[in-house]
C-alpha cells in the first residue's frame, strides 16, 4: 500500500480508501467483516461511510452500516488503526429537521453516527451533500462546534459545486472557524466534469480528494451489455431506489460506446479496463485516495492489486482522449 499526506493536514492516508454503503443490504456483516479484513491485509487505513447507508435503504435501515463498521472497529480493539470517515445530512428520521445541515441536525447526527460506530470521535466528518437552504455560517458554526467538542478530528465535504465550496472556504476564513480540509467528488472515466472547477480549487486551496465511484459503479468493468438488463449489483432493484439513480448516471448507448473504446485499448495494453480505470483515476496528481468498494470479498482482489500498478504516459494519454468528452457533462450527450 502507498500512504499520503491529506491535504494540507498532517495526517496520512492509504491511497486506497474503503467504501461500506454496500454492507447491511447488499452484503450482510459476515461478508462485511471479511471485506474489511482484507482492505487491512492490504494495508488500506481509511474507511469511508454515511450515516444513511446502507446505499439504497429507507430509513428504517438507516445507520445499519455504521453499525457494523463499529462492531468490526470493536473487535480486538481496532480503533486506533483507522482513520474513520462519516458522512451526514441525509433525511435520518420522520421529521423535517432530521436532514440537512442546520446546527439542529448536525448537532443531533455526530452523536448519533458515534453511537452506531462505537467511538468517541471520527477521524473526518462530512457533508453528504450541499444544503442551500440552512446558511453556510450555521453550518460551519456548528461544524466548527463539533471539531472543538472533539467528537471530529478534521471535516470536509462531498458532492458540492466549486463555487459553493469557494464560498464555504471563504466564509470559514472570515467567521475564523474550522475549515474544510477534504472534498470527495464523483470521478471517473465517464465523469470527468469536475476537471473543470472543483479539483482546481481543491489544488490550488490543498484540499484532499477522495473521489467515490472510480468503476461507474461497476460500469469500467466492463461485465455489462447495454442490450441486456443487469441482473445484480448497483443497477439493480437490490439496491431499491438507487438502481435507478445508477442507471440515470450511466446506463446510456454514449456510455457503453465509450466502455468499447476503452476495452479496445485495455486489450491493446494487456492490462484489464477496471485496473486502468482505477490507476487513471489515481494517477491524476490532485487525488489523495480512491474510494473502492466491494459487495464480495474477491472482487477486492483486482482493485487492492492496482496500487502496485502505475499509468504510463502513452497509454494515460489515450485514456484521456477516449474520454475527452466526459469533461464537458450532459450537454455533450
Amino acid at each position: 500500500m502507498q500512504y499520503t499526506k491529506f491535504g494540507r493536514t498532517g495526517l496520512n492516508v492509504s491511497r486506497l480508501c474503503l467504501g461500506t454503503m454496500t454492507f447491511g443490504l447488499q452484503t450482510e456483516e459476515a461478508a462485511s467483516h471479511a471485506i474489511l479484513d482484507r482492505a487491512t491485509e492490504a494495508g488500506v487505513n481509511f474507511i469511508d461511510i454515511a450515516d444513511v447507508y446502507p446505499l439504497g435503504s429507507d430509513e428504517s435501515l438507516g445507520g445499519r452500516t455504521e453499525e457494523i463498521v463499529g462492531r468490526w472497529l470493536k473487535s480486538e480493539g481496532r480503533r486506533s488503526r483507522y482513520i474513520v470517515a462519516t458522512k451526514a445530512c441525509g433525511q435520518m428520521g420522520p421529521s423535517p429537521w432530521d436532514k440537512g445541515a442546520s446546527r439542529k441536525h448536525l448537532l443531533d447526527a455526530i452523536d448519533a453516527s458515534l453511537r452506531r460506530l462505537g467511538t468517541d470521535y471520527v477521524d473526518l466528518y462530512q457533508l453528504h451533500s450541499d444544503d442551500t437552504e440552512t446558511p453556510i455560517d450555521e453550518t460551519l458554526e456548528a461544524l466548527d462546534t463539533i471539531v472543538k467538542s472533539g467528537k471530529a478530528r478534521y471535516i470536509g465535504v462531498s458532492n458540492y459545486l466549486a463555487y459553493r465550496l469557494a464560498r464555504a472556504l471563504g466564509r470559514a476564513d472570515v467567521l475564523r472557524v474550522a475549515r474544510f480540509v477534504s472534498v470527495q467528488p464523483r470521478y471517473n472515466l465517464l465523469f470527468r466534469q469536475i476537471e473543470r472547477e472543483l479539483l482546481p480549487l481543491a489544488n490550488e486551496e490543498g484540499l484532499a480528494v477522495i473521489p467515490y465511484n472510480p468503476l461507474a459503479g461497476g460500469l469500467l468493468t466492463g461485465k455489462y451489455q447495454h442490450s441486456a438488463a443487469p441482473s445484480e449489483g448497483r443497477f439493480t432493484a437490490q439496491v431499491g431506489k438507487a438502481g435507478a439513480m445508477y442507471q440515470q448516471r450511466y446506463w446510456h448507448e454514449r456510455e457503453f460506446a465509450t466502455i468499447e473504446a476503452l476495452k479496445g485499448i485495455a486489450k491493446e495494453s494487456g492490462e484489464s479496463l477496471t485496473r486502468l480505470s482505477l490507476a487513471w483515476v489515481l494517477a491524476n496528481p490532485v487525488v489523495t485516495s480512491a474510494i473502492i468498494g466491494a459487495s464480495r470479498v474477491d472482487q477486492l482482489t483486482e482493485t487492492l492489486g492496482t496500487i502496485d500498478y502505475t499509468l504510463d504516459a502513452e497509454l494515460k494519454a489515450k485514456l484521456d482522449d477516449a474520454s475527452h468528452a466526459y469533461r464537458w457533462g450532459d450537454a455533450a450527450r
